[in-house]
């Protein structure tokens, strides 16, 4: 018996979906899942659901829901590095005032931050830096 993907299937799920029909089309009697079918569907569910995604895929419930806890969770992508830095000098102070002025312009994955100051302590870029690039 075939099952065809279901309009309410969600789009992220509907090629895995395709995928496990393949594979029990093409198989007969009662085999083990493969492994990467199994990681798969517990990628999905983290997204979808555990629930949503046994019913939908005909899976044991148990099973993948300890698939999905059990599993690395899913990385993000790395943010590519940074492809151009611009240090833009400004107006020297006198000489002797002992004060400098400087502006940095700082972009990560979490957002952009301007840092400008005067004076003649330099703010903590590295912690500013930091709260920029470091994963929540």
């Amino acid at each position: 018996m075939t099952h065809n993907t279901a309009p309410d299937v969600p789009n992220g799920m509907q090629k895995i979906c395709r995928r496990f029909e393949r594979w029990r089309s093409s198989h007969q009697g009662r085999l083990p899942i493969p492994k990467a079918l199994w990681a798969s569907a517990a990628e999905v569910a983290r997204e979808h659901g555990v629930f949503r995604t046994a019913t939908i895929l005909r899976l044991e419930y148990a099973k993948l829901k300890r698939m999905t806890t059990s599993a690395a969770p899913v990385k993000r992508r790395p943010a590519p590095p940074a492809e151009f830095l611009e240090l833009v000098a400004t107006q020297v102070a006198p000489a002797g005032s002992g004060l400098t002025e400087c502006v940095i312009e700082l972009e990560g994955p979490r957002g952009k931050m301007r840092v400008q100051w005067k004076g003649a302590a330099a703010p903590d870029l590295a912690g500013l830096s930091r709260s920029l690039w470091e994963p929540v």
